[in-house]
C-alpha cells in the first residue's frame, strides 16, 4: 500500500488529558478496557443479527507466550470506510464535557468512547474491520501521542480480514498482566458470562474456553425454586432465607431478591448486582432499591435503564424511579404475603432483621405501614404483635425504659398491659402506631397505675393510715414515701416505683457522699430530705400480703418494725433490678443487724428513725 493512500490526522483533543479523565473520573480502573471491547463486539453482533444474520461469536486471544498482543474479534456488522470516518470524528470530538454528559445512544458514538478506554493499558490501538454490507476492509490505527491513521486495505491484506471487527492491543509493560490469560479469563467471566452472544477465550495451548453461562435470574418466573436458591448460595456464600422473583416489564427489568440470612452492619450500603443486557454494569449498585430494602441482595438484568458514561452506574431518571418503585412493590407483596400465610417464615425474617427494620421504619412511612403491625413487643402480659395489641387494647400505655417497665409491669392489670418500649427504636415506633392502626398510645404514669390499684377496705383505713405514717418515718432518710394498696400476686410484699427525676437525685446524692467539701455540700443541699420538693421514690406495700398485715398490727409497734420496713424496701429495690445506692446498702446492713440482735434476745440499741 503506497504512503499517499494512508491518511494520518491528529486527534482534535488533548488525548492524554482524556485518558487521564477516563482513568480517574469515568472508569473505576484500567481493567474495564476488556468490558468496553466485549460490549462493542456484542453491539456489532446484535446489529448484524438485526439484519437477519443468525450467527455471532466473540473471540478473545490474550497475551501469551506466542504473542505480545491481545486480540478481540467479532463477526458482527463491521464498519465501512464512511463509518470509520464518522467514528474518527466521534473520537476526535470527544471532550471532557462529552464524556461527563449523557452517554451517547448511537452505536458508533458508544463504540468510539469505549475504544478510548484501551489507551489506559496500551499506547496504540489497531482496528481492522470489514462491513457486512460490502466494501473493502479498513485499518484504523490510533496512538496515545494524539494522532491516528486510516487506510483501506486491498489485495492480499484484504483477503485475510473477515466480516466483522478485530481490535489489537500491545499493552505497556506495567499493564501486561491485565491482558494475560488468567486475568482476561476472569474479567471476561465477571463482565460477560451472561451475554446472549457466545464468547470464546483462546488459551495458550490453542484450546478455546466458552465462558457463557445461563442467567437463571433473568427469567425467574420460569425457574424452579431450587435453581434460584442455588444461584443465591453462590451469590451470598450462604443459604438465603428466601428467593423473591422480580419483574418490572415497563423497563425490561427482571431478577431475584435474596433475603439475607444475617443482619447487615449498621449503615451498610445496598449491594445490588446489575446486568445491562447481560453485561455486568455493577456488582454492588446502591441506588436500585428503596432505602428500606436493605434486607435483600438483588441481582437483576435490565434492558430499559440508562447507564452513566462509565457504564458502571445508572442515570437517576424516571425509568430508574419506576424500576425502584416496582422492585419495592415486589418486596412489599412478599412481606405481606408471608405475614398473612407463613407466620413461621415471618418470625425467622423478623428475628434476623428486626433491628434494621425498626431503625428504618422510624422515618420511612412505606416500611412503617408494612412492617410496624407485624413487629412484636414485650408487654406485662406476654409478647404480641402490635396489630394484636391494638385489636385487644385500643388504649396502649408503655414504659420508656427497661427499668421503668420492670417497675410498672407488676402494677398493670391483665386487661390493660404495659408495653416495654425501653429497647432501641421502640418508643418512636409505638408513637407512630396511631398512623397505621386504630389505637391510642401514651406513656404510662407510675402514680396513675398505683392509684388504680385496689385500696384497702374502708373498715381498715385507720390501720392502713397508721402503717403508711410509721413506714414513711422508717424510710425518711432514704428519700422514699410509702403507700398501701392491694395487688396480685399476694406473695409479693412490696413494689418500688421511681422515675428519672428520682434516679437523678439518687446519683447526685451518691456523688455528694463521695465528693465531700464544698462541692459535696452543694449537691447535698439540692436533694436534702428536709426539702418538701425533693424527688422521692415510692414503696407500695401489698395489703394482700400476710407479712404486711402482720406489720400493721399494734403488737408490732416495737423496735423490729423499722428494720423490717427497711428490709422490705431493699428487697423491693432488688426485685425491680434497681442499683443500690450507698445509703441503701448501709440501711440494709443496719436493719439486718437489728433484726439479728432482736432474734437472739440481745439489746439492739436504738433503731433507725
Amino acid at each position: 500500500m503506497s504512503e499517499q493512500h494512508t491518511e494520518s490526522t491528529p486527534f482534535q483533543v488533548h488525548l492524554r488529558g482524556v485518558v487521564e479523565l477516563l482513568s480517574r473520573s469515568i472508569y473505576s480502573g484500567p481493567a474495564v478496557y476488556l468490558r468496553e471491547l466485549i460490549q462493542n463486539a456484542a453491539d456489532a453482533v446484535a446489529a448484524r443479527r438485526d439484519e437477519g444474520h443468525r450467527g455471532g461469536l466473540i473471540t478473545i486471544t490474550p497475551v501469551g507466550p506466542r504473542s505480545r498482543e491481545l486480540l478481540v474479534s467479532d463477526d458482527g456488522i463491521g464498519l465501512d470506510r464512511g463509518e470509520v470516518a464518522e467514528l474518527l470524528a466521534t473520537v476526535g470530538r470527544s471532550s471532557k464535557r462529552d464524556l461527563l454528559d449523557m452517554p451517547r445512544g448511537d452505536r458508533l458514538g458508544q463504540f468510539g468512547i469505549g475504544l478510548l478506554s484501551c489507551f489506559m493499558i496500551a499506547d496504540e490501538i489497531r482496528v481492522l474491520t470489514r462491513s457486512a454490507r460490502g466494501g473493502d476492509p479498513v485499518e484504523w490505527l490510533g496512538r496515545s501521542d494524539g494522532t491516528f491513521s486510516v487506510r483501506p486495505l486491498s489485495g492480499a491484506e484484504a483477503e485475510g480480514v473477515p466480516v466483522g471487527t478485530q481490535v489489537v492491543l500491545a499493552p505497556r509493560g506495567d499493564d501486561a498482566a491485565l491482558a494475560g490469560e488468567d486475568t482476561v479469563l476472569t474479567l471476561a467471566r465477571d463482565y460477560a458470562e451472561y451475554l446472549p452472544v457466545p464468547i470464546d477465550v483462546v488459551r495458550a495451548d490453542g484450546r478455546a474456553t466458552r465462558i457463557n453461562e445461563t442467567a437463571v435470574f433473568a427469567d425467574p418466573h420460569h425457574r424452579s425454586e431450587e435453581e434460584l436458591l442455588e444461584y443465591g448460595r453462590e451469590l451470598l456464600g450462604t443459604e438465603p432465607l428466601e428467593a423473591i422473583p422480580l419483574s418490572v416489564p415497563a423497563t425490561g427489568t427482571t431478577g431475584v431478591a435474596y433475603v439475607l440470612p444475617y443482619a447487615p452492619p449498621p449503615g451498610a450500603r445496598q449491594a445490588s448486582r446489575v446486568y445491562l443486557g447481560g453485561m455486568l454494569l455493577s456488582p454492588a449498585l446502591d441506588d436500585l432499591l428503596p432505602e428500606w430494602g436493605f434486607f435483600v441482595r438483588c441481582v437483576v438484568n435490565t434492558t430499559g435503564l440508562h447507564p452513566t458514561a462509565s457504564r458502571e452506574g445508572l442515570i437517576d431518571d424516571s425509568a430508574l424511579q419506576e424500576t425502584r418503585d416496582g422492585l419495592g412493590a415486589a418486596l412489599r407483596r412478599w412481606v405481606l404475603s408471608v405475614a398473612a400465610t407463613r407466620p413461621a417464615t415471618l418470625n425467622r425474617f423478623l428475628a434476623v432483621h428486626h433491628l434494621g427494620l425498626r431503625s428504618v421504619a422510624v422515618h420511612d412511612d412505606e416500611l412503617a405501614a408494612m412492617i410496624l403491625p407485624q413487629l412484636r413487643f414485650e408487654t406485662s402480659a406476654g409478647t404480641s404483635t402490635l396489630r394484636e395489641l391494638a385489636a385487644a387494647h385500643p388504649h396502649l400505655r408503655y414504659a420508656s425504659t427497661v427499668d421503668e417497665f420492670r417497675q410498672l409491669a407488676p402494677l398493670a392489670r391483665p386487661d390493660a398491659p404495659i408495653v416495654n418500649a425501653g429497647h432501641v427504636y421502640d418508643e418512636p415506633l409505638l408513637n407512630r402506631a396511631p398512623e397505621f392502626l386504630d389505637v391510642v398510645v401514651e406513656r404510662a404514669d407510675a402514680s396513675e397505675l398505683m392509684d388504680a390499684l385496689a385500696e384497702p377496705p374502708l373498715a381498715e383505713r385507720a390501720t392502713v393510715t397508721r402503717l403508711e405514717r410509721r413506714a414513711d418515718a422508717a424510710l425518711a432518710d432514704l428519700h422514699c414515701t410509702v403507700t398501701v394498696r392491694g395487688f396480685a400476686p399476694p406473695e409479693v410484699p412490696a413494689l418500688y416505683v421511681t422515675d428519672q427525676e428520682v434516679l437523678g437525685a439518687q446519683r447526685r446524692r451518691d456523688v455528694a457522699a463521695g465528693a465531700g467539701g464544698l462541692w459535696g455540700g452543694l449537691l447535698s443541699r439540692l436533694d436534702s430530705p428536709a426539702s418538701v420538693d425533693a424527688p422521692r421514690g415510692k414503696l407500695c406495700l401489698n395489703w394482700n400480703n400476710r407479712l404486711i398485715r402482720t406489720l400493721a398490727g399494734e403488737e408490732h409497734e416495737g423496735a423490729g418494725f423499722s428494720p423490717a420496713v427497711r428490709v422490705l424496701y431493699v428487697q423491693a429495690l432488688l426485685a425491680g433490678q434497681h442499683t443500690l445506692t450507698r445509703a441503701d446498702r448501709g440501711a440494709l446492713t443496719e436493719a439486718m443487724g437489728h433484726i439479728v440482735h432482736l432474734a437472739v434476745g440481745l439489746d439492739a440499741g436504738p433503731g433507725p428513725a
